[in-house]
């Protein structure tokens, strides 16, 4: 059985020691949308302390807060109250690739290092370099149309990684793949972060996938959207979606989950 151990909500490792290195720092989040006036705050109270190199999954109802939560890390947005901390400008990854398709397989991962400023001779080598790391060798002139869903995935992936930043938020990426594109997925999410060493904030609302993935796993309320369970996941990687550990871990999850739909839907 997976070393899996749970906190209370709004616990010390969820929220913030100032003295402990961050890469991702939230303290006390309130947001609310003009209009809402008398409704409950998207989040309130949210505190989240990522430490370096760590892979942490959010998960929670639909209409829960997490895209919102993401949305205010990347610095789309901004909170009504509280502080956001992040080391350096994170990179991105969404459930839509968000790939031009005038452009070639290469050429949309170049964006990213013409936004570093990295030299236009150096960045065709470093292209192909990050194509590779995504099993993606040899695709440079390929245009969108001609790639697979999880293919379009894997270059949103190495355009994420070209941006060097040391957390990398993904929103969904991979809800929209078939079940078996999906396996592949993690386990290239999986071997890239463990490489990388950089931070991960993974928003899903597939608990599977969530205690496949994560070192942590938070699940949030509905409006207002908090953290009321953490789960501490002891599981080697890397980690299949069927084995017994995951199943029992995403067993456990999807209860606490569905108490929590259930309570806010009296």
């Amino acid at each position: 059985m997976a070393d899996v151990t749970a906190a209370e909500p709004q616990v010390s490792t969820t929220g913030v020691d100032p003295s402990v290195r961050a890469a991702v720092r939230l303290s006390n989040i309130v947001k609310t949308f003009p209009g809402n006036a008398g409704k409950p705050p998207v989040l309130e109270g949210v505190s989240l302390t990522v430490e370096p190199g760590e892979f942490v999954c959010l998960l929670g109802a639909s209409g829960c807060g997490k895209s919102t939560l993401l949305s205010l890390i990347a610095g789309l947005d901004e909170p009504t109250s509280g502080t956001v901390e992040v080391d350096g400008r994170p990179g991105l990854m969404f459930q839509e690739s968000a790939l031009f398709p005038w452009l070639s397989t290469g050429r949309n991962v170049e964006l990213a290092l013409r936004l570093r400023g990295v030299p236009r001779k150096e960045r065709r080598a470093e292209t192909e370099a990050l194509l590779e790391r995504v099993n993606l060798g040899g695709t440079y002139d390929k245009r969108i149309h001609e790639l697979s869903g999880g293919m379009r995935q894997r270059v949103a992936l190495a355009r994420a990684l070209g941006q060097e930043s040391s957390v990398l938020l993904m929103d969904e990426p991979f809800a929209a793949l078939d079940a078996i594109t999906r396996d592949v997925l993690h386990e290239e999410l999986t071997r890239v972060w463990s490489e990388s060493k950089m931070s991960v904030v993974f928003v899903t609302h597939n608990v599977r996938e969530a205690a496949r993935l994560g070192q942590r796993v938070l699940l949030m309320s509905s409006r207002p959207g908090r953290f009321v369970r953490e789960w501490k996941v002891d599981i080697p990687q890397p980690r299949r979606i069927e084995s017994p550990a995951v199943s029992d871990l995403a067993r456990e999850i999807t209860d606490d989950l569905r108490k929590e739909i259930r309570r806010h839907a009296k």
